[in-house]
Protein backbone atom coordinates (compact mmCIF):
# COMPACT_ATOMS: atom_id res chain seq x y z
CA UNK A 1 0.00 0.00 0.00
CA UNK A 2 1.52 3.50 -1.19
CA UNK A 3 1.75 5.89 1.70
CA UNK A 4 0.95 9.27 1.85
CA UNK A 5 3.85 12.00 0.61
CA UNK A 6 4.03 15.32 1.17
CA UNK A 7 5.23 17.94 -1.81
CA UNK A 8 7.01 21.51 -1.74
CA UNK A 9 4.62 23.89 -4.05
CA UNK A 10 7.28 26.03 -5.00
CA UNK A 11 10.36 23.11 -6.47
CA UNK A 12 8.45 19.82 -5.93
CA UNK A 13 11.16 18.31 -3.00
CA UNK A 14 9.30 15.16 -1.63
CA UNK A 15 9.52 13.84 1.77
CA UNK A 16 7.52 11.23 4.07
CA UNK A 17 6.30 14.24 5.97
CA UNK A 18 5.42 17.39 6.14
CA UNK A 19 8.54 19.83 7.20
CA UNK A 20 8.26 23.81 8.56
CA UNK A 21 10.91 24.50 6.04
CA UNK A 22 12.11 23.10 2.53
CA UNK A 23 15.44 22.23 2.33
CA UNK A 24 15.43 22.08 -1.58
CA UNK A 25 14.44 26.16 -2.13
CA UNK A 26 14.21 27.40 1.46
CA UNK A 27 10.96 28.41 1.19
CA UNK A 28 8.32 28.65 4.35
CA UNK A 29 4.93 26.31 4.92
CA UNK A 30 5.29 25.06 1.33
CA UNK A 31 4.34 21.48 1.87
CA UNK A 32 0.95 20.15 0.43
CA UNK A 33 -0.46 16.45 0.95
CA UNK A 34 -0.23 14.09 -1.72
CA UNK A 35 -2.61 11.49 -1.74
CA UNK A 36 -1.72 8.32 -3.71
CA UNK A 37 -3.96 7.20 -6.01
CA UNK A 38 -4.63 3.31 -6.24
CA UNK A 39 -2.04 1.80 -8.70
CA UNK A 40 -3.80 0.72 -11.94
CA UNK A 41 -2.91 -2.77 -13.46
CA UNK A 42 -2.78 -2.54 -17.13
CA UNK A 43 -5.46 -4.68 -18.97
CA UNK A 44 -4.96 -7.04 -22.01
CA UNK A 45 -7.08 -4.33 -24.42
CA UNK A 46 -5.02 -1.31 -23.02
CA UNK A 47 -1.53 -3.63 -23.71
CA UNK A 48 -2.99 -4.30 -27.04
CA UNK A 49 -3.39 -0.81 -27.84
CA UNK A 50 -0.03 0.54 -26.55
CA UNK A 51 2.36 2.49 -29.17
CA UNK A 52 4.86 0.46 -30.75
CA UNK A 53 8.01 2.05 -32.49
CA UNK A 54 8.30 3.82 -36.09
CA UNK A 55 11.57 2.90 -38.31
CA UNK A 56 13.54 5.32 -39.39
CA UNK A 57 13.11 4.69 -43.07
CA UNK A 58 9.36 5.04 -42.39
CA UNK A 59 9.09 8.55 -41.38
CA UNK A 60 8.25 10.83 -43.79
CA UNK A 61 10.77 14.46 -44.02
CA UNK A 62 8.86 17.82 -43.73
CA UNK A 63 10.58 20.55 -45.27
CA UNK A 64 10.12 23.71 -42.58
CA UNK A 65 7.45 26.13 -44.04
CA UNK A 66 8.94 29.27 -42.06
CA UNK A 67 6.93 32.65 -41.85
CA UNK A 68 8.85 36.01 -41.60
CA UNK A 69 8.08 37.73 -38.53
CA UNK A 70 7.86 40.94 -39.94
CA UNK A 71 11.60 42.03 -38.36
CA UNK A 72 14.62 40.98 -40.04
CA UNK A 73 16.74 41.58 -37.07
CA UNK A 74 14.27 38.54 -35.28
CA UNK A 75 14.02 36.74 -38.45
CA UNK A 76 18.08 36.62 -38.57
CA UNK A 77 18.09 35.41 -35.01
CA UNK A 78 15.81 32.69 -35.35
CA UNK A 79 17.52 31.32 -38.75
CA UNK A 80 15.01 32.82 -41.11
CA UNK A 81 11.71 33.43 -39.03
CA UNK A 82 9.37 31.00 -37.29
CA UNK A 83 8.82 27.52 -37.56
CA UNK A 84 4.36 26.63 -37.11
CA UNK A 85 4.65 24.67 -33.79
CA UNK A 86 7.70 26.04 -32.70
CA UNK A 87 7.86 26.95 -28.91
CA UNK A 88 10.39 30.18 -28.19
CA UNK A 89 11.26 31.27 -25.43
CA UNK A 90 12.29 34.72 -24.83
CA UNK A 91 13.99 35.91 -21.53
CA UNK A 92 15.06 39.02 -19.79
CA UNK A 93 15.57 40.97 -16.96
CA UNK A 94 12.03 42.99 -16.12
CA UNK A 95 11.67 46.19 -17.89
CA UNK A 96 14.24 45.41 -21.00
CA UNK A 97 11.75 45.53 -23.75
CA UNK A 98 9.80 42.13 -23.67
CA UNK A 99 6.36 43.09 -24.14
CA UNK A 100 7.40 45.71 -26.28
CA UNK A 101 8.92 43.21 -28.70
CA UNK A 102 5.74 41.11 -28.32
CA UNK A 103 3.68 44.22 -29.42
CA UNK A 104 6.17 44.78 -32.31
CA UNK A 105 5.55 41.20 -33.50
CA UNK A 106 2.02 41.51 -33.34
CA UNK A 107 1.89 44.76 -35.44
CA UNK A 108 3.54 42.91 -38.34
CA UNK A 109 2.58 39.28 -38.26
CA UNK A 110 0.03 38.31 -40.90
CA UNK A 111 -1.49 35.60 -38.91
CA UNK A 112 -4.50 35.19 -36.31
CA UNK A 113 -2.10 36.30 -32.97
CA UNK A 114 -3.42 35.77 -29.47
CA UNK A 115 -2.18 37.60 -26.47
CA UNK A 116 -2.37 36.37 -23.41
CA UNK A 117 -1.59 39.29 -20.65
CA UNK A 118 -0.43 37.63 -17.26
CA UNK A 119 1.05 40.64 -16.09
CA UNK A 120 -0.67 44.14 -17.34
CA UNK A 121 -4.29 44.89 -17.61
CA UNK A 122 -5.83 45.28 -21.20
CA UNK A 123 -6.13 48.76 -20.73
CA UNK A 124 -2.44 49.23 -19.85
CA UNK A 125 -1.63 47.71 -22.96
CA UNK A 126 -3.88 48.90 -25.42
CA UNK A 127 -1.92 52.33 -24.30
CA UNK A 128 1.25 50.65 -25.52
CA UNK A 129 -0.08 49.81 -28.52
CA UNK A 130 -1.68 52.72 -29.69
CA UNK A 131 1.76 53.95 -28.75
CA UNK A 132 3.40 51.09 -31.08
CA UNK A 133 0.66 51.76 -33.72
CA UNK A 134 -0.50 48.38 -33.22
CA UNK A 135 -4.14 48.44 -34.84
CA UNK A 136 -5.97 45.20 -33.80
CA UNK A 137 -5.50 42.39 -31.37
CA UNK A 138 -6.79 39.32 -29.92
CA UNK A 139 -6.02 39.63 -25.84
CA UNK A 140 -6.56 36.77 -23.29
CA UNK A 141 -7.06 37.44 -19.64
CA UNK A 142 -7.55 33.95 -18.32
CA UNK A 143 -3.95 32.46 -16.29
CA UNK A 144 -5.50 29.29 -14.85
CA UNK A 145 -3.85 26.56 -16.77
CA UNK A 146 -7.11 24.22 -17.58
CA UNK A 147 -9.41 26.33 -18.50
CA UNK A 148 -6.79 28.23 -20.81
CA UNK A 149 -6.18 24.95 -22.81
CA UNK A 150 -9.81 24.41 -23.08
CA UNK A 151 -9.89 27.87 -25.31
CA UNK A 152 -6.78 27.02 -26.94
CA UNK A 153 -7.77 23.90 -28.49
CA UNK A 154 -11.79 24.85 -29.10
CA UNK A 155 -10.50 28.17 -31.01
CA UNK A 156 -6.90 27.40 -31.70
CA UNK A 157 -4.77 30.79 -33.19
CA UNK A 158 -1.83 30.61 -35.61
CA UNK A 159 0.38 32.45 -33.28
CA UNK A 160 0.71 32.82 -29.20
CA UNK A 161 2.03 35.24 -26.90
CA UNK A 162 2.30 34.07 -23.40
CA UNK A 163 3.47 37.19 -21.26
CA UNK A 164 4.59 35.73 -18.89
CA UNK A 165 5.15 32.12 -18.11
CA UNK A 166 5.65 33.39 -14.39
CA UNK A 167 1.84 34.04 -14.07
CA UNK A 168 0.26 31.13 -15.29
CA UNK A 169 -1.61 28.92 -12.53
CA UNK A 170 -0.48 25.18 -12.73
CA UNK A 171 0.08 22.53 -9.85
CA UNK A 172 1.67 25.30 -7.72
CA UNK A 173 1.95 28.88 -6.83
CA UNK A 174 2.55 30.98 -9.61
CA UNK A 175 6.31 31.75 -10.58
CA UNK A 176 6.85 28.36 -8.74
CA UNK A 177 9.20 26.03 -10.36
CA UNK A 178 6.44 23.20 -10.65
CA UNK A 179 4.01 26.20 -11.69
CA UNK A 180 7.01 26.93 -14.48
CA UNK A 181 7.20 23.96 -15.40
CA UNK A 182 4.02 21.96 -16.00
CA UNK A 183 2.83 25.26 -17.84
CA UNK A 184 5.72 24.72 -20.20
CA UNK A 185 5.05 21.40 -20.80
CA UNK A 186 1.10 21.74 -21.41
CA UNK A 187 2.03 24.82 -24.18
CA UNK A 188 4.30 22.64 -25.29
CA UNK A 189 2.62 19.57 -26.31
CA UNK A 190 -0.51 22.10 -27.43
CA UNK A 191 2.05 23.59 -29.70
CA UNK A 192 2.70 20.54 -31.53
CA UNK A 193 -0.79 19.12 -31.45
CA UNK A 194 -2.48 21.94 -33.14
CA UNK A 195 0.75 23.24 -34.75
CA UNK A 196 0.60 27.08 -32.93
CA UNK A 197 4.05 29.10 -32.68
CA UNK A 198 3.90 29.59 -29.48
CA UNK A 199 6.17 32.47 -27.76
CA UNK A 200 6.67 31.93 -24.05
CA UNK A 201 8.49 34.73 -21.98
CA UNK A 202 10.49 34.39 -18.94
CA UNK A 203 11.59 36.70 -16.19
CA UNK A 204 15.63 36.53 -15.43
CA UNK A 205 16.68 37.34 -12.13
CA UNK A 206 20.05 37.51 -10.56
CA UNK A 207 20.50 34.49 -8.70
CA UNK A 208 20.54 32.41 -11.88
CA UNK A 209 16.89 32.33 -13.18
CA UNK A 210 15.27 30.04 -10.62
CA UNK A 211 11.78 29.16 -11.83
CA UNK A 212 13.03 31.32 -14.76
CA UNK A 213 14.47 30.37 -18.40
CA UNK A 214 17.20 28.38 -17.20
CA UNK A 215 14.51 25.99 -15.92
CA UNK A 216 12.51 25.14 -18.79
CA UNK A 217 15.25 25.73 -22.34
CA UNK A 218 15.53 21.52 -22.41
CA UNK A 219 11.58 21.63 -23.04
CA UNK A 220 11.25 24.43 -26.05
CA UNK A 221 12.64 24.48 -29.59
CA UNK A 222 14.90 28.21 -29.36
CA UNK A 223 16.08 30.28 -26.05
CA UNK A 224 16.23 34.27 -27.25
CA UNK A 225 17.80 36.55 -24.57
CA UNK A 226 16.80 40.09 -25.35
CA UNK A 227 19.79 42.33 -23.45
CA UNK A 228 20.84 45.80 -22.64
CA UNK A 229 23.92 46.75 -24.63
CA UNK A 230 24.34 50.53 -23.55
CA UNK A 231 21.15 52.78 -25.65
CA UNK A 232 21.04 49.47 -27.44
CA UNK A 233 18.63 46.19 -26.75
CA UNK A 234 20.28 42.77 -28.45
CA UNK A 235 18.43 40.02 -28.63
CA UNK A 236 20.64 36.76 -29.30
CA UNK A 237 19.73 33.09 -29.29
CA UNK A 238 21.46 30.75 -26.67
CA UNK A 239 19.62 27.27 -27.90
CA UNK A 240 17.63 27.00 -31.62
CA UNK A 241 17.09 23.73 -33.43
CA UNK A 242 15.65 25.29 -36.21
CA UNK A 243 18.74 27.57 -36.92
CA UNK A 244 22.49 28.93 -36.00
CA UNK A 245 23.20 29.56 -32.18
CA UNK A 246 25.09 33.01 -30.83
CA UNK A 247 23.05 35.00 -33.97
CA UNK A 248 22.44 38.42 -32.66
CA UNK A 249 19.77 41.24 -33.46
CA UNK A 250 20.05 44.74 -32.89
CA UNK A 251 17.72 47.34 -31.95
CA UNK A 252 17.32 50.80 -30.68
CA UNK A 253 14.52 51.81 -28.02
CA UNK A 254 12.77 54.96 -29.19
CA UNK A 255 9.38 56.50 -28.12
CA UNK A 256 7.74 54.37 -30.81
CA UNK A 257 8.87 51.55 -29.81
CA UNK A 258 11.57 48.83 -30.77
CA UNK A 259 13.47 50.17 -34.12
CA UNK A 260 15.64 47.61 -35.49
CA UNK A 261 19.25 48.69 -36.06
CA UNK A 262 20.26 48.08 -39.80
CA UNK A 263 24.06 48.98 -39.60
CA UNK A 264 25.10 47.65 -35.96
CA UNK A 265 28.76 48.29 -37.20
CA UNK A 266 27.94 51.76 -37.62
CA UNK A 267 26.20 52.31 -34.51
CA UNK A 268 28.81 50.91 -32.14
CA UNK A 269 31.81 52.80 -33.93
CA UNK A 270 29.43 56.25 -34.12
CA UNK A 271 31.17 57.88 -30.74
CA UNK A 272 34.79 56.18 -31.81
CA UNK A 273 37.55 58.72 -30.94
CA UNK A 274 40.30 59.17 -32.97
CA UNK A 275 43.86 59.26 -32.96
CA UNK A 276 43.90 58.05 -29.26
CA UNK A 277 46.42 55.62 -28.21
CA UNK A 278 44.64 52.38 -26.17
CA UNK A 279 41.81 52.16 -29.40
CA UNK A 280 41.86 49.04 -32.41
CA UNK A 281 38.95 48.23 -34.27
CA UNK A 282 38.33 44.59 -33.83
CA UNK A 283 36.35 42.42 -36.33
CA UNK A 284 34.56 39.90 -34.91
CA UNK A 285 31.72 37.16 -35.27
CA UNK A 286 28.59 36.70 -33.20
CA UNK A 287 26.76 33.93 -34.45
CA UNK A 288 26.74 34.79 -38.56
CA UNK A 289 26.79 38.01 -38.19
CA UNK A 290 30.16 39.76 -38.76
CA UNK A 291 30.87 43.15 -36.56
CA UNK A 292 33.64 46.07 -36.48
CA UNK A 293 33.28 46.73 -32.64
CA UNK A 294 36.03 49.63 -31.14
CA UNK A 295 38.31 47.67 -27.64
CA UNK A 296 39.55 50.29 -25.59
CA UNK A 297 42.46 49.67 -23.42
CA UNK A 298 43.63 51.79 -20.43
CA UNK A 299 47.30 51.54 -18.46
CA UNK A 300 47.59 53.57 -15.58
CA UNK A 301 50.22 53.06 -12.55
CA UNK A 302 48.92 51.13 -9.51
CA UNK A 303 48.94 51.71 -6.17
CA UNK A 304 48.47 48.50 -5.16
CA UNK A 305 50.95 45.87 -4.75
CA UNK A 306 48.63 43.53 -7.29
CA UNK A 307 48.12 45.37 -10.12
CA UNK A 308 44.14 45.17 -10.93
CA UNK A 309 42.93 43.12 -14.59
CA UNK A 310 39.64 44.78 -15.04
CA UNK A 311 37.47 43.95 -18.47
CA UNK A 312 34.00 44.40 -19.78
CA UNK A 313 32.26 42.80 -22.95
CA UNK A 314 35.02 40.04 -23.17
CA UNK A 315 36.73 36.63 -21.84
CA UNK A 316 38.33 38.10 -18.85
CA UNK A 317 40.51 34.85 -19.16
CA UNK A 318 41.44 35.31 -23.32
CA UNK A 319 41.86 39.01 -21.91
CA UNK A 320 44.46 37.52 -19.27
CA UNK A 321 46.26 35.29 -21.51
CA UNK A 322 46.92 37.86 -24.23
CA UNK A 323 48.46 40.35 -21.42
CA UNK A 324 50.58 37.11 -20.32
CA UNK A 325 52.07 36.76 -23.91
CA UNK A 326 52.56 40.56 -24.30
CA UNK A 327 55.11 40.46 -21.02
CA UNK A 328 56.80 37.55 -21.68
CA UNK A 329 57.35 37.24 -25.64
CA UNK A 330 57.24 41.03 -26.35
CA UNK A 331 59.02 42.87 -23.17
CA UNK A 332 56.29 44.79 -22.13
CA UNK A 333 56.39 45.72 -18.91
CA UNK A 334 53.04 45.29 -16.92
CA UNK A 335 53.59 44.33 -13.28
CA UNK A 336 53.05 47.67 -12.23
CA UNK A 337 50.05 48.72 -14.07
CA UNK A 338 46.58 48.46 -13.67
CA UNK A 339 44.90 47.59 -16.92
CA UNK A 340 41.46 48.12 -17.89
CA UNK A 341 40.31 46.41 -21.12
CA UNK A 342 36.61 47.09 -22.23
CA UNK A 343 34.49 46.52 -25.71
CA UNK A 344 33.14 49.91 -26.71
CA UNK A 345 29.01 49.63 -26.46
CA UNK A 346 27.97 47.70 -24.02
CA UNK A 347 27.87 44.22 -26.30
CA UNK A 348 29.71 41.21 -24.67
CA UNK A 349 31.70 39.27 -26.99
CA UNK A 350 33.44 35.96 -27.03
CA UNK A 351 34.97 35.10 -30.24
CA UNK A 352 39.12 34.61 -30.21
CA UNK A 353 39.59 36.69 -33.18
CA UNK A 354 39.45 39.76 -30.71
CA UNK A 355 42.82 38.70 -29.55
CA UNK A 356 45.17 40.68 -31.75
CA UNK A 357 43.13 44.05 -31.18
CA UNK A 358 42.74 43.15 -27.37
CA UNK A 359 47.24 42.97 -27.22
CA UNK A 360 47.91 45.89 -29.82
CA UNK A 361 45.25 48.12 -27.96
CA UNK A 362 46.90 47.50 -24.83
CA UNK A 363 49.87 48.10 -26.23
CA UNK A 364 49.39 51.24 -27.89
CA UNK A 365 47.80 52.47 -24.62
CA UNK A 366 50.99 51.40 -22.78
CA UNK A 367 53.69 53.36 -25.56
CA UNK A 368 51.31 56.06 -26.03
CA UNK A 369 51.01 55.67 -29.82
CA UNK A 370 47.92 55.03 -31.78
CA UNK A 371 47.23 53.17 -34.21
CA UNK A 372 45.98 54.13 -37.27
CA UNK A 373 42.02 55.15 -38.01
CA UNK A 374 41.45 53.05 -40.91
CA UNK A 375 43.24 49.78 -39.60
CA UNK A 376 40.66 46.92 -38.43
CA UNK A 377 42.38 43.78 -36.61
CA UNK A 378 41.42 40.09 -36.54
CA UNK A 379 43.75 37.37 -35.68
CA UNK A 380 43.63 34.88 -32.73
CA UNK A 381 46.78 35.25 -30.58
CA UNK A 382 48.52 31.81 -29.41
CA UNK A 383 50.57 31.71 -26.22
CA UNK A 384 53.73 31.34 -28.54
CA UNK A 385 53.17 34.63 -29.68
CA UNK A 386 51.64 33.87 -33.33
CA UNK A 387 48.80 35.24 -34.76
CA UNK A 388 46.56 32.03 -35.19
CA UNK A 389 43.50 32.08 -38.21
CA UNK A 390 39.60 32.05 -37.50
CA UNK A 391 36.55 31.40 -38.29
CA UNK A 392 35.10 32.90 -41.09
CA UNK A 393 37.55 35.22 -42.07
CA UNK A 394 36.19 36.43 -45.50
CA UNK A 395 32.79 37.28 -43.91
CA UNK A 396 34.92 39.13 -41.39
CA UNK A 397 36.78 41.34 -44.06
CA UNK A 398 34.13 42.26 -46.23
CA UNK A 399 32.09 43.56 -42.68
CA UNK A 400 35.56 45.84 -42.41
CA UNK A 401 35.18 46.95 -46.05
CA UNK A 402 31.97 47.76 -45.65
CA UNK A 403 32.25 50.15 -42.56
CA UNK A 404 35.03 51.74 -44.47
CA UNK A 405 38.62 50.36 -43.09
CA UNK A 406 41.05 50.85 -45.97
CA UNK A 407 43.81 48.28 -43.58
CA UNK A 408 43.42 45.38 -42.41
CA UNK A 409 46.11 42.96 -39.83
CA UNK A 410 44.55 39.42 -39.97
CA UNK A 411 46.53 35.87 -39.90
CA UNK A 412 46.41 36.02 -44.06
CA UNK A 413 49.23 38.76 -43.60
CA UNK A 414 51.11 38.46 -40.51
CA UNK A 415 52.15 35.42 -38.44
CA UNK A 416 53.49 37.14 -35.44
CA UNK A 417 52.22 39.08 -32.90
CA UNK A 418 55.98 40.91 -32.54
CA UNK A 419 55.45 42.06 -36.94
CA UNK A 420 52.32 43.06 -36.04
CA UNK A 421 53.49 45.35 -33.23
CA UNK A 422 56.38 46.31 -34.92
CA UNK A 423 54.24 47.38 -38.03
CA UNK A 424 52.13 50.16 -36.56
CA UNK A 425 53.23 51.07 -32.60
CA UNK A 426 57.20 50.23 -33.19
Amino acid sequence: MAKTSYTCVECGYRTPKPLGRCPACGAWESFQEVIPSPARVPSRQAHLEAPSPIPLSQVNEAEEKRFSSGLSEVDRVLGGGFVPGEVVLLGGEPGVGKSTLLLELAKHLTKKVYYLAGEESPAQIKLRARRLGVQDLLLLKETRLEPLLSLLERDPPEVLFVDSIQTIEAGGSPGSLVAVREATHAFVRLAKEEGITTLLVGHVTKEGVVAGPKSIEHAVDATLYLETAGVYRVLRSAKNRFGPVGELGVFRMEEEGLVEVKNPSEAFLLERPLGVPGSAIALVLAGERALALEVQALAAKTPFPAPRRVVQGLDARRVDMVLAVLERRLGLPLGNLDVYVNLAGGLRVLDPGLDLAVALAVYSAVVGRPLPPDLALVGEVGLLGEVRSVVGLERRLREGERAGFARFLHPGNTRALGEAVERYLG
